[in-house]
């Protein structure tokens, strides 16, 4: 069983149907499945949530200087952040949000020990901003951060994709799913399962990756006691 994970999140989660905008629904339901997973366990949780619901600067951010529409998608994930905080406080669960840009009007900033001590004490830490600086994906700002706070694995959130396949299941119907794969053979078989950053830093530490769809039936749950769900990535 794992103590200490963070789950990724894509910002797509808290949004309506079309894929745009933060839903408030969409987003108590998402805050009421995570704190029912946590619901009598010890698991101490951070989240990385990304921001595409409302900008993504490859898209929304031709023209502009690459930089500043990088820092705009952070923004774009503080804001998720705070929706999502807002949702499972009102759910009844401890949290706090803290950013790598500093905003401290309505996040606290990313102190490594002090986030550590959030969850320590059952309080689910939100981490929004990014890594503080562009050209890097919310991937590897997971990555980086389950790696900071001492998580033993993190747990790779996806809708209606339960793991990891030799091809894309949407176009090939006898695409196969792979239930464990090293770093290694992730990368050697070009599977699309993050940018190559994160993927490359969780190899050179041997942080284990979870792949798994979030709204499966108590998928995230059976994680937290530590069954096996979705495609396990080790070393």
């Amino acid at each position: 069983m794992f103590k200490r994970v963070l789950l990724k999140l894509s910002g797509e989660f808290l949004a309506n149907e079309n894929g745009f905008g933060i839903n408030p629904d969409t987003t108590a339901e998402l805050a009421r499945l995570i704190i029912g997973a946590l619901d009598g366990t010890d698991v101490e949780l951070a989240i990385v949530i990304g921001g595409g619901n409302l900008w993504r600067g490859a898209r929304n951010g031709k023209g502009m200087d690459p930089a500043t529409a990088d820092y705009i998608g952070m923004l774009g994930t503080v804001m998720n952040a705070m929706a999502l905080q807002d949702a499972m406080e009102t759910a009844g669960q401890p949290t706090r949000v803290m950013t790598a840009i500093q905003m401290q009007a309505v996040a606290e900033p990313y102190i490594r020990r002090r986030a550590m001590r959030h969850m320590e004490k059952g309080r689910v830490v939100i981490l929004g901003g990014g890594n503080g600086a562009p050209f890097f994906t919310t991937d590897t700002t997971a990555t980086l951060r389950a790696l900071e706070i001492g998580a033993e694995a993190v747990f790779y959130a996806k809708n209606m994709v339960d793991g990891v396949y030799d091809s894309d299941p949407r176009k090939n119907p006898d695409a196969q799913r792979l239930d464990q794969l090293t770093h290694l053979e992730v990368v050697e078989r070009r599977l699309e399962v993050m940018d190559a950053t994160a993927l490359t830093l969780c190899m050179d530490k041997n942080l284990p990756l979870v792949v798994f769809d979030l709204f499966q039936q108590d998928n995230l749950r059976r994680l937290f006691k530590g069954e096996r769900v979705g495609t396990l990535i080790q070393s």
